[in-house]
């Protein structure tokens, strides 16, 4: 099974998305790598030689300190978990997009200075607008027992976002509440009836907004415990796939963001 991919420094916020890539290993059964990006020497002051700056050795005891620091926090509660780590050179944005050909998801934590967990304008941004598979923003305390949120809007993407949404409120199990930006008729071929064929079980609550997309996501991330959306989308209604959308979602929402490209892997 493909693994669960963390982008991890130590910090708070990469902490954050440890823990829920840990819960999510244990709701799936896929296992872990733990990511460490050192972007070294391109954050370099200019002008300074760089073996003064950096003692090689130093560097990757430091690093290393850090990965088994994350291997042991998973491990501590959930022994059975498979963690394994990865440290590379390279911008961390290039080097999470490289591991996100094969991973299941992508998992960052959604504040912070590191170049790795945190830079929402820079890393963050790059990584869920072309990553090839689910990217993971963790944010806020999830509410026991709060629906899955997904935003729709009926384009191609519509259904790999519900798709990933309901195999996540499924494995919860709490309700998936869809919203979306255009009126579908309800046939037997269409993306939600697919879905509820799909979960059977899963209760599934869909509801229209006349507001802004990004408006109305933010709003019901108040009272989700993950929020859903697509990373593109060109739907008969400007709407709630649109990069701009989802881009919104990931600085504004309150709860976590799953951002969903075409071919998310099967939950």
């Amino acid at each position: 099974m493909s693994r669960i991919v963390v982008g991890y420094d130590g910090s708070a916020y990469a902490q954050a998305a440890l823990l829920w890539a840990r819960d999510e290993a244990v709701r799936s059964g896929a296992p872990i790598e733990v990511l460490h990006a050192d972007e070294w020497p391109a954050t370099a002051p200019p002008m300074v030689p760089l073996p003064l700056l950096r003692p090689d050795r130093t560097v990757a005891d430091v690093i290393d300190e850090t990965l088994e620091r994350a291997v042991a926090t998973v491990c501590k509660t959930h022994p059975s978990v498979d963690v394994t780590t990865r440290a590379v050179r390279g911008h961390a944005a290039a080097a999470l997009i490289d591991r996100s050909r094969d991973a299941r998801m992508i998992v960052l934590g959604g504040h912070g200075h590191s170049v790795v967990a945190g830079l929402l304008g820079s890393v963050i941004s790059a990584v869920s607008a072309h990553a090839r598979c689910p990217v993971v923003v963790v944010r806020g305390v999830p509410v026991p027992g709060a629906p899955v949120v997904a935003g729709v809007d009926g384009s191609a993407l519509t259904m790999p976002v519900l798709t990933f949404a309901a195999g996540q409120a499924a494995a919860r199990r709490v309700p998936l509440r869809v919203i979306r930006a255009a009126a579908e008729q309800e046939t037997p071929g269409a993306p939600l009836a697919v879905i509820r064929e799909r979960f059977r079980g899963l209760t599934v609550q869909a509801e229209e907004t006349l507001e802004h997309p990004a408006a109305a996501l933010a709003r019901a991330s108040a009272a989700a415990q993950l929020l859903v959306v697509g990373s593109r989308g060109h739907g008969p209604v400007a709407g709630l796939l649109l990069g701009s959308v989802s881009q919104h979602a990931l600085r504004h929402a309150a709860c976590t963001v799953a951002v969903v490209h075409r071919d998310p892997p099967t939950i």
